[in-house]
């Protein structure tokens, strides 16, 4: 027996601790234990049965492998005319490629190949993965108004396909196994949760579970095609680790079908639905016919390392919107096209459609009340967007929501709806999810508590339902979440807020809301939520053309081929090698962190689309003094050699020499330099920094830079355009929260040090900041309606008695966290402040823990 799993940290619980957690993992096997977690996983999973060539090396088994041995482009003559030859079969139309291939330059080029029919002729005979074909379909005694084409290709291959492809060697799972932190089981992926464990207890001593999992995306992708709709269907395995699934470059998802969406001659419409449905469960039972049977008996299948597992295929999740949720089980209640009427009477009065033979009904450890799972895009992100967004609009009115949106202060790398939001119509799954972002603070004080209360306990449900990892603590705390919501829902119907098209509702009958009751023991039976999305499938790109099956076996093949003579060029092994787990992770891509690995000065590599590494700056950036934050400002500064006054005038910050004389002063203990001083020495400035940290889920992962704004007063920012932040003070071995631990970073700058001189390390080993500080006047404790902190800006006396805000100038590594202030705004609406001003004219702001998943949890965990 082999274990091929990332090896997982784990720690000791007591026996007891344990045995709780017993009546759902009987028998398992220990894997780690460290400080205080305990994993274990399932003693008689994945096993390994031999050996079998993987998706690359089975390359070598081509018609032609032995031709490329000596010309690896073959049949091209070389690179660069494969790729040329792959630009254009993946970017134009065929129409366009013959009308190319006959201008006069490209004939002086003397291609080999001459014409598109045989540059597809070439392309078709490169080896490549499983093919599309086409099917025609008919439904007796019902013509459509055209030809029903299934395009579509075999399920169960599309799954061997993934699961033998090296790329994801270092991002598989094969073994069911728990997780105890603490004394609580941690559910993340589907492998840790109870469903795997259960299947596995009734498979054969060894098998592997492949878990199947389906999404699909209603909206149809051909268009100009003469009427022809189609829509698509995708593919992918709960073996390979989600964060990677929900990558649209790391072809994680494999599109299996193109559903056919026929229009009937002479239907009525009731029946054109049922009619449909008929046809969708007949093309998903071709599609999956192999997949069942796998699920039944097993299949032998190659991994990424080329070791052969005994795979069974049970499909665990299908992600999907609410009614086609309902097409699939068969509930919806539409008509049925069958001619007896007693037929269609008696499938509305249980609640069926009239669908007798569906897709999933002789499909083994398949049940839709379990894979048909909570889904993050459609039952969250749209249903706010429908739903609670709505109210908010209908209640607080849609000029004055505008103006407040307007005036969110401009951070980079976060939406900013500059044209409000009430007018829009249609938004993208990411704009929902901005929208929550600063709906609550936009909100308070304008409508009463109770509302507002509704609405953030809603909008914290979301946000805890899009966790990456589960206690059952945590489990607990989002369904008391969405108790809250129910608890203070009655004041969005005492404000009026449910509307319909005859007038107010006086109910909370929706659906989706519904359906968020389920989440909790979705996550305990299936693992983490948030692997299931239909978000990925939803930003999936498809060419559809006339010759949709040869383009698409093209484009696949074309990829396919472009690795393998990567790795062959440079005598690598066609397995990808497993790797340890480095202490810090950057990598979005498992393709270009392979080809990094084996080539990482090649200059090929451009020739590989997809997600670039996260620039690391714990590597070569100034580090905090615990070394959980990195910041990095450019190597040449937006301005140099300024005098201190200028700077004062440039930035509008009269006590900026004070405050630096005084930072001076404490930080060499009264020991001043006479190498640098405020009245003769030189400074440089930065508009910005760039803050990055661990992530809050998982310690290893280093998120994308936070860029932190710091810019002077300019004709676009006649305040300045300025950031806030959350500072520490540093004192013993412990760290303490200040009284004002928020600030607004005003200028980012350094002293610049005169020839053949050195530097004391307080001014010379990093950037400093002067800072305006806000104390903290109100807590998440006295404002449980929003729990946010509530900050203003706080003001001391100036030399001349004038009331000016209080600054101080700190080391760059004081700054722990980037923030979104968002002001209170009250029931009066001033339209005459902007986002460019918003941070200079408010003065009490909401430290808004809504900003990002990230900070969220992190603010939550820190600052309670």
């Amino acid at each position: 027996m082999g274990v091929y799993l990332r090896i997982l940290i784990l720690a000791t619980c007591s026996k007891a601790e344990f045995e709780g957690l017993s009546s759902f993992f009987p028998v398992l096997s220990i894997i780690g234990r460290k400080d205080h977690v305990f994993g274990q996983y399932h003693p008689s999973s994945g096993y390994i049965f031999g050996k079998a060539p993987n998706i690359l090396e089975a390359m070598e088994n081509d018609q032609f492998a032995y031709r490329q041995r000596n010309a690896p482009f073959y049949p091209f003559q070389d690179q660069a005319e494969f790729e040329l030859g792959k630009f254009l079969c993946e970017r134009l139309m065929q129409s366009d490629m013959e009308q190319f291939l006959k201008l006069e330059w490209v004939r002086r080029a003397n291609l080999s190949f001459s014409s598109k029919d045989q540059l597809l002729a070439w392309v078709a005979s490169l080896p490549t993965g499983p093919k599309w074909c086409s099917t025609t379909l008919e439904i007796t005694r019902y013509p459509t108004v055209q030809l029903i084409n299934l395009i579509w290709r075999n399920g169960l291959e599309v799954v061997q396909d993934l699961f033998a492809n090296p790329i994801f060697a270092n991002h598989m799972t094969y073994d069911p196994h728990v997780v105890v932190d603490g004394g609580e089981h941690k559910y993340s992926e589907y492998f840790t949760a109870q469903q795997a464990f259960e299947i596995q207890d009734q498979l054969p001593e060894g098998a592997t579970i492949v878990p199947m999992i389906i999404a699909s995306d209603k909206t149809p992708v051909t268009r100009h095609t003469g009427g022809l709709e189609m829509h698509p269907i995708f593919v992918t395995i709960g073996n390979i680790q989600s964060d990677l699934q929900m990558r649209a470059t790391c072809h994680a998802w494999r599109c299996v079908t193109y559903m056919p969406i026929p229009k009937f001659v002479d239907i009525h419409p009731d029946y054109q639905t049922i009619l449909s449905q008929w046809l969708f469960h007949k093309c998903m039972d071709i599609i999956f016919a192999d997949a069942k049977v796998a699920a039944m008996v097993g299949k032998f299948m190659p991994d990424p390392a080329s070791h052969v597992r005994h795979c069974f295929t049970p499909l665990v999740a299908y992600t999907a919107d609410l009614p086609e949720q309902q097409a699939i089980a068969c509930v919806l209640k539409v008509a049925s096209p069958i001619m007896l009427r007693e037929f269609q009477e008696e499938a509305k009065v249980h609640s069926l459609s009239g669908v007798h033979q569906p897709f999933w009904r002789n499909w083994p450890y398949t049940d839709p009340s379990r894979f048909l799972a909570g889904e993050i895009l459609h039952t969250c992100h749209k249903f706010f967007f429908d739903h609670p967004f709505k109210w908010c609009k209908e209640s607080v009115g849609k000029d004055k929501l505008d103006v407040h949106f307007r005036s969110h202060h401009k951070r980079v790398g976060t939406c900013h709806f500059s044209s409000g939001v009430c007018q829009m119509k249609q938004m993208t799954g990411r704009e929902h999810w901005d929208l929550q972002h600063t709906l609550v603070p936009s909100i308070t004080r304008v409508m009463p508590p109770q509302f507002v209360h509704a609405i953030c306990a809603l909008i914290d449900f979301i946000y805890k339902a899009q966790s990456p990892v589960y206690s059952d603590t945590s489990v607990d705390s989002m369904v008391a979440s969405l108790k809250e919501f129910h608890d203070h829902k009655q004041a969005i119907l005492d404000a009026g807020a449910r509307r319909g098209t005859k007038g107010t509702l006086e109910n909370f009958i929706i659906p989706k809301l519904e359906l968020l009751q389920s989440f909790a023991a979705f996550t305990k039976d299936t693992g983490a939520l948030i692997q299931w999305t239909a978000d990925r499938t939803s930003r999936q790109s498809w060419t559809f053309t006339e010759q949709i099956v040869d383009i698409l076996n093209c484009e696949e093949s074309m990829r396919r081929f472009q690795l393998y003579l990567f790795l062959r060029m440079h005598n690598s092994p066609l397995a990808n090698a497993i790797v340890m787990e480095e202490q810090e992770v950057t990598e979005t891509d498992p393709a270009l962190a392979w080809i990094a690995r084996i080539a990482p000065n090649d200059p090929n590599q451009r020739c590989f689309v997809g997600l670039r590494p996260v620039q690391n700056h714990f590597l070569k950036g100034i580090l905090s003094s615990t070394a959980t934050a990195a910041f990095h400002v450019t190597v040449t500064s937006d301005r140099a050699k300024m005098s201190l006054n200028e700077v004062q005038q440039l930035y509008t910050l009269p006590d900026f020499g004070r405050a630096l004389s005084d930072y001076i002063a404490k930080a060499s203990d009264g020991q001043f330099t006479t190498v640098w001083s405020c009245d003769h020495g030189r400074l440089k400035t930065w508009n910005k920094f760039r803050l990055q940290l661990h992530s809050v889920f998982c310690s290893r992962m280093i998120m994308p830079s936070q860029v932190v704004q710091a810019a002077p007063p300019s004709e676009n920012f006649p305040l300045g355009n300025c950031d806030a932040v959350i500072t520490q003070s540093i004192h013993g071995d412990q760290t303490v929260y200040a009284a004002n631990l928020v600030a607004q970073v005003q200028a980012v700058f350094q002293p610049i040090a005169p020839h053949h001189v050195t530097l004391p390390h307080y001014i010379a080993d990093q950037p400093l900041l002067y800072v305006q500080y806000y104390e903290i006047i109100d807590n998440p404790a006295n404002q449980p309606a929003i729990s946010m902190y509530m900050v203003a800006q706080k003001y001391q006396e100036g030399l001349a008695g004038q009331r000016m805000r209080l600054g101080a100038v700190i080391p760059l590594t004081d700054v722990t966290h980037a923030v979104e202030l968002i002001p209170v705004y009250g029931e009066g609406t001033n339209r005459t402040v902007s986002a460019v001003m918003s941070m200079e004219v408010y003065e009490h702001f909401y430290l808004n823990n809504f900003s990002d998943k990230e900070v969220y949890h992190s603010l939550r965990s820190e600052l309670h």
